[in-house]
């Protein structure tokens, strides 16, 4: 008798311990039975992850289940229902699974065993759904990315009897070729509209002339042979910013504006949004505030304007953030600007820096809205910084949009080395900005220039009106950023036809007399409201070679007009291209540079081109 009960007390006791650990970490695992595993069954049948009834016991159909939601949401695929995944599964309202409705039957290569999809109606047993391998396409069906991009075409040759004035807005983002990076490391498809030659150019240093005196800006002018094109030249105009002084930054009030939701978790995603600011705080005066605002399906302030100097506090805000639910940005945006205007600083930096992958899918998610919002909050004074992580579910064109909106610029983060060079390296460019509104109009001479066209800046033309209305919108150059634009000019003695339209009523003498072209730059300051015009004459007088500066910016532009397949990419080839970087001085020493000639390479060996 006292053996019975021993072993029914060991039982007990075992029941309990078991019991105990399910309630101690509160993750299910397979093996497990009772009403907590038949509650997850019933919402994982709910959302279609699962088919058949939920009996209450964590079997393999549940464990694929689970794993497959876990894909599908960016978490660490273990097959168990932590809390995390729990939390996020109890979150989500709708699983529509278009590829089971569109496609009747497919086999998978593991296990050869046919799936028969149906719509509505329940299997005899419960069944996970076929789930294809992590990172994989379903079988049968093409490689799927939901990463966004605005369409845009390249610019054309315009002639100078119909159009002899070109107007853009000045931008110095270099997402795109972050981006770039990213996908030719991983050996991805290249999107030809991710591909921005304007942001390629930006994201590198070159001899530039510094600014004199209160100029906000040096500008250098090169004019040479344009090195894919015999019966073209090539233009280059560099600005170069002023450099803050470190003992003259104004007073910083920053808000980290942070996505938590499912789509960032990962290493590439919030753990290095979490890396990337904790480096950013150690390089802030302990003077300098600091607020957080957090946001999934709601958003939350984690902390309220303290001073930088209370490092532990803020670190121990950040180090806690996790992922898990929908991505409500709207509701976040407007909070960090309700604290930006709180802790506002006179005179000082005011900024929000949200990082996201730009996937906003509650509140206010189309691009428009979310345009005349922040349009709407910048007039406090209040900038607003883009950063990207993420890919396959990555909106560019939404980021572009709130960051150039938001007198702001937009940064893709794909590494933590990225990460310093966005926010320590070159943090004074992200958060001072130097000169405003800044537009620059070329005025070309028909009498000595045919037609041109302008490599990049297709998202940032301008009417030839807006030039010199300072009501309109330009862009932002920060402390030490340097700009870069390109021209493609065809003299007037070419005879490259691009299709110029004519007029009866302007013709051009081509007496090859008068100035090649004036270069116009309109900009205000920080604080102003009216711009100052800056007027640079060109004449034409050509160098018989390329400069290190043009060397260089001629490599990148023939590599983006090829993955953008450009008409006008004349005789351009990675070759070409990687002619012009054994070439160019500058690039030895500089790793930024040193790198790209590495990209090149594999861009070469992977496209023979």
């Amino acid at each position: 008798m006292r053996k019975w009960i021993a072993i029914i007390l060991t039982v007990i006791m075992t029941l309990s311990v078991a019991a105990g650990a399910l309630a101690e970490d509160g993750i299910l695992r397979p093996g497990d039975k009772g009403e907590e595993v038949k509650r997850l069954q019933e919402k994982l049948i709910e959302l279609e992850y699962l088919e058949g009834e939920a009996t209450g016991e964590y079997d393999e159909a549940t464990e694929e289940a689970v794993k497959w939601f876990q894909r599908k949401h960016n978490l660490l695929e273990t097959g168990l229902a932590d809390h995390v995944t729990r939390k996020i599964l109890e979150e989500e309202k709708e699983h529509v699974r278009e590829e089971r409705r569109e496609y009747q039957d497919w086999e998978t290569e593991e296990s050869g065993a046919l799936y028969e999809a149906y719509a509505g109606n329940a299997m005899p047993m419960m069944t996970a759904m076929p789930m294809p391998a992590a990172g994989a396409p379903w079988p049968g069906m093409p490689e799927f990315s939901t990463d966004e991009y605005n369409h845009m075409e390249s610019n054309r040759f315009l002639s100078t009897l119909t159009s002899p004035l070109s107007t853009f807005a000045a931008d110095v983002d270099t997402s795109s070729y972050a981006q770039l990076r990213r996908r030719i490391l991983n050996g991805d498809t290249i999107p030809p509209d991710s591909v921005r030659i304007e942001e390629m150019l930006n994201y590198f240093h070159y001899d530039y002339k510094q600014p004199e005196g209160n100029d906000p800006f040096g500008v250098t002018i090169e004019y040479a042979p344009c090195p894919w094109n015999s019966k073209t030249m090539l233009l280059q105009i560099g600005l170069q910013a002023q450099q803050a002084e470190q003992d003259q930054l104004p007073g910083h009030n920053l808000v980290f504006l942070i996505d938590t939701s499912g789509s960032m978790y990962g290493e590439d995603r919030l753990d290095l949004v979490k890396r990337a600011f904790l480096m950013l705080l150690e390089d802030l005066r302990p003077e300098d505030t600091v607020s957080i605002v957090a946001y999934a399906s709601q958003d939350r302030v984690v902390i309220d304007g303290v001073p930088a100097g209370e490092k532990s506090r803020i670190m121990e805000a950040i180090s806690d953030l996790e992922a898990g639910g929908s991505t409500n940005g709207s509701a976040g945006i407007r909070r960090a600007y309700e604290l930006a205007e709180k802790h506002f600083v006179p005179g000082g930096v005011n900024r929000i820096l949200l990082a996201t992958d730009g996937d906003l899918n509650v509140g206010v998610t189309s691009e428009g809205d979310l345009v005349r919002m922040v349009e709407e909050k910048r007039k406090t004074g209040i900038g607003l910084t883009c950063l990207g992580f993420g890919m396959g579910n990555y909106k560019d064109n939404k980021m572009e949009a709130l960051a150039d909106y938001g007198d702001g610029n937009c940064w893709y983060i794909d590494t933590i080395h990225e990460a310093r060079k966005a926010l320590v390296t070159e943090g004074g460019g992200t958060f001072i900005t130097v000169a405003k509104d800044v537009k620059i109009q070329v005025d070309f001479n028909p009498a000595q220039v045919k037609g041109y066209r302008l490599i990049g800046y297709e998202d940032r033309l301008l009417a030839a009106e807006d030039f010199a209305d300072d009501t309109k919108d330009g862009g932002e150059i920060g402390s030490g950023h340097r700009m870069t634009a390109l021209y493609e000019i065809v003299p007037v003695n070419s005879d490259f036809d691009f299709g110029a339209a004519e007029s009866r009523y302007q013709t051009a003498e081509g007496s090859g007399e008068g100035d090649l072209l004036t270069v116009s730059i309109r900009a205000k300051e920080p604080e102003g409201t009216e711009s100052r015009l800056y007027e640079y004459p060109v004449e034409n007088k050509p160098a018989e070679t390329l400069s290190d500066n043009m060397k260089f910016a001629a490599a990148v532009a023939e590599v983006g007009m090829i993955l953008r397949s450009s008409e006008w990419k004349g005789d351009a080839t990675y070759e070409t291209a990687l002619g012009l970087l054994r070439d160019c001085g500058s690039v030895s020493g500089d790793s930024f540079k040193e790198e790209f000639v590495t990209l090149v390479n594999y861009l070469k060996r992977d496209g023979e081109i």
